[in-house]
């Protein structure tokens, strides 16, 4: 799977950390290193697994040894898909060389080996026990088919067939639940590297020593401990949702589910009139087995319409009430029948064994009815909407919950904001109880999910809209990147690119910067010395050649689009072996970044007239906060920054039809030169043409005039699109630096005849008339 560059800038800023310290790494004695110890805090739905397994890939590639890499994590549930996944799912082609087993399965062939990388995936279970010799602890024992000693005991030793002991590179995901005994175990292996990432973190008073080492001998500060992943870049990037909405009710669980359903029900038919490749779903988090004012004895024997227990009454008013297919509906709990009462048999229940998942997962259900036993590893991106019911509603475990709707349906952000919004219905007792849960809410998603809007409804507010249709319909050209005249150019370098496959000499480097522990004399004298190694593990030229490109074009791998596209990255000289460090990976680096240079020199940014134009959608606004306007397509918006609003302002005292542009998921313009996008922030239709205008602070300005301002190719005569930008003050830039003349009115900067020029206006209605000029 293709890294978006963020998570390239992290997965290599971890390895690149490890790289730097293992050149000379602290020691507790003569033989056992003060672990390389990283946290990775990145939001739910950033990708943190597919960041690891890229981080533990770069680390191997660097390495003299194949390392060993121990990745454990608490739920049984999420191992099983941790295993699936970069064995053969989709990340195993970031792991590609790697020999991926379940830890138990492991065999001292698997520890031995110096030039096959081994993955061992294990939950914490199997080794975190106060009592190391514990029956059920089969780590810890021998296993005398295979060899003498125990799983345990060989991990601490992985020594080769020389006598060289394997780096050990141990990955915590979910690793909020890292406790001080999982710790005390995990050091006893001796790690090269311990990573450790969750979307919050605290690390156990254990690690403190290690960290004590590190701060006062390396002069490790604070953020040298922690790789953490931009929230804004990881929403933008469409992985996530844009908005959570939060309806609280203090009423009977039925009007709850009405709502939610008929907000589903919205959101599945636009997915449908969208041709989207995804059906919106639901979930329902309540307890299993708890029945208000009786036991659960009286409630087992009372015939299943009269069933008290919530999973019955959301099964029933979903199949009987809302004419829901029960083939459509799936219950992940432990729920408990009598012999006189069972469940009907069109009822799809799953007590939450093994293999129960594993069918529930193939079953792709739209409405799955849990308690909080599903949540951890499970993972529906299609989750959109979520009932919580009034025993589960405690701010920790709702926040816990966000995580399982968070994720956004097929990686993008879409034109109708119901799709972008991670929707919660949530039922208490009393109102003051809402308000409390309410206010714990705001202060975790505040620090969990910093750049998600939150809106909350309640019985004032749920009347009012939060969803906008454009009044009336408008449409803009679409604008892309026209490559071909790159074709050439591009297949002149990669012609040029060297074939190594034969060569013996250029595809050798320096060697690993780490050292490797080696048993040195006889088995009776034998005694352990660092050595210097002197090659490190090889790769393919193409994925140097590749991972060049994107850091060198980061976004450009972003759905199918930049220059590795125009390359025929099959060829077979792409196949050659060859180390990081050699020459031969200077020279791939070298002609990849010859490739992205050609790309942007021969390719132009142009208006495209033959494809279906881009049809403005509905937008979300907050139904507690938003501003009217009398010209705009949707009549109302919210979140405005203070400069956009006097600009909106303006914009609606003119006669011209306009609308706020949504950031992610509105019409957005190619940057050619970074391989991202931009969201302008308006939209304004004169005559013919569609003007889009970008509002900035001063501190934005140097960075947006050089990227967000050029000329649009290929338009019709009469229908173009231009670019405009704004910004508080009388402002000139000279020699790249920003000089502010006066903090009075406003500049307009336009791209006119190859150049760009600023325009002083004194006011919010000179500087729109100034925007909205056409030469």
């Amino acid at each position: 799977m293709e890294l978006i560059d963020f998570q390239e800038r992290a997965s290599s800023q971890i390895a690149q950390r490890f790289f730097d310290y293992s050149a000379n790494p602290l020691m507790v004695d003569r033989t056992t290193t003060i672990p390389f110890l990283q946290t990775l805090v990145a939001i739910t739905g950033s990708g943190k697994t597919l960041m690891l397994a890229d981080a533990v890939s770069q680390m191997r590639d660097g390495l003299g040894v194949a390392p060993v890499v121990l990745w454990i994590s608490k739920g049984r549930v999420v191992v099983s898909q941790t295993f699936e996944n970069l064995s053969s799912g989709k990340y195993a082609d970031n792991l590609s060389g790697f020999n991926i087993v379940p830890l138990l399965e492991v065999a001292p062939d698997h520890l031995s080996s110096a030039d096959t990388p081994v993955l061992l995936v294990a939950t914490v279970g199997k080794f975190a026990v106060e009592d190391s010799s514990s029956e059920d602890r089969k780590v810890y024992r021998a296993q005398l088919d295979l060899a003498e000693e125990s799983l345990w005991d060989q991990l601490k030793k992985r020594r080769t067939e020389k006598g060289q002991r394997r780096p050990l590179i141990i990955v915590y995901d979910e690793g909020h639940n890292l406790s001080d005994l999982q710790s005390e175990r995990l050091l006893e292996l001796s790690p090269d590297a311990l990573i450790v990432a969750s979307a919050t973190l605290t690390l156990p008073p254990r690690l403190n020593n290690v960290m004590g080492r590190l701060r006062n001998d390396k002069g490790w500060k604070d953020e040298d401990f922690s790789t953490s992943v931009s929230s804004p870049e990881v929403v933008l990037s469409g992985l996530v949702k844009e908005r959570i909405s939060i309806d609280g009710y203090i009423t009977p669980l039925e009007p709850a589910l009405d709502n939610l359903l008929g907000d589903l029900k919205i959101a599945q038919e636009v997915a449908r009139d969208h041709k989207l490749p995804f059906t919106p779903k639901a979930i329902y988090v309540c307890s299993t087995n708890t029945v208000d004012g009786m036991s659960i004895a009286e409630d087992l024997k009372r015939p299943f319409k009269e069933r008290q227990a919530r999973p019955i009454l959301i099964w029933r008013h979903l199949v009987e009430v809302a004419k829901i297919k029960p083939e459509k509906i799936a219950v992940y709990c432990q729920l408990k029948f009598s012999k006189d009462s069972p469940k009907p048999p069109e009822m799809h229940l799953f007590d939450g064994g093994e293999k129960d998942y594993a069918r529930f997962t193939a079953g792709d259900y739209e409405h799955v009815i849990f308690n909080l036993g599903l949540q951890e590893g499970w993972d529906d991106p299609a989750c959109c909407f979520a009932y919580i019911d009034k025993e589960m509603a405690s701010a920790r475990q709702i926040t816990q919950v966000v995580g399982r709707v968070l994720r956004q349906p097929g990686a993008e952000h879409y034109n109708d904001p119901i799709l972008n919004t991670a929707h919660f219905h949530i039922r208490t007792d009393e109102k003051g109880v809402f308000d409390d849960i309410l206010r714990d809410i705001r202060k975790d998603l505040a620090s969990e999910h910093p750049s998600i809007t939150l809106v909350v409804k309640d019985e004032k507010a749920r009347g009012k809209r939060d969803r906008i249709d454009p009044q009336p319909p408008r449409t803009i050209p679409t604008v892309g990147i026209e490559s071909s005249r790159a074709l050439e150019p591009i297949s002149r370098i990669v012609k040029s690119i060297m074939d190594f496959r034969s060569d013996a000499q250029n595809t050798v480097g320096q060697g690993s910067r780490m050292q490797v522990l080696q048993k040195v004399g006889e088995e009776s004298d034998a005694q352990f010395e660092w050595v210097d190694v002197e090659h490190s593990n090889r790769v393919t030229a193409r994925s140097v050649f590749r991972r060049e490109i994107q850091r060198s074009y980061p976004g450009g791998l972003r759905r199918a689009g930049g220059p590795v596209n125009l390359v025929d990255i099959e060829e077979p000289k792409f196949d050659a072996m060859i180390e990081l460090s050699s020459p031969a990976a200077d020279h791939l680096r070298t002609k990849a970044q010859e490739v992205v240079a050609a790309y942007i020199q021969h390719s132009a940014i142009f208006q495209n007239d033959v494809d279906s134009p881009y049809s403005v959608g509905p937008v979300a606004i907050d139904p507690n906060s938003n501003e009217e306007f009398k010209r705009s397509l949707h009549g109302k918006y919210s979140g405005l920054n203070p400069l956009e609003v006097k600009f909106a302002r303006a914009l609606d005292r003119t006669q011209r039809v306009w609308a706020r542009n949504p950031v992610g998921s509105g019409y957005s313009l190619p940057l050619l030169h970074e391989g991202k996008a931009y969201w302008p922030d308006f939209l304004v239709w004169v005559d013919k043409s569609v003007i889009v205008i970008d509002t900035k602070g001063d501190h934005l300005l140097v960075e947006a005039s050089a990227s967000k301002l050029f000329e649009i190719d290929g338009a019709e005569s009469g229908k173009r699109v231009l670019l405009r930008l704004v910004s508080e003050g009388h402002v000139e830039i000279l020699n790249g630096t920003v000089h502010k003349r006066s903090k009075t009115g406003f500049t307009v900067w336009a791209w006119r005849n190859g150049r760009l020029q600023p325009t002083h206006c004194e006011n919010e209605k000179e500087t729109v008339e100034a925007a909205l000029r056409i030469d």
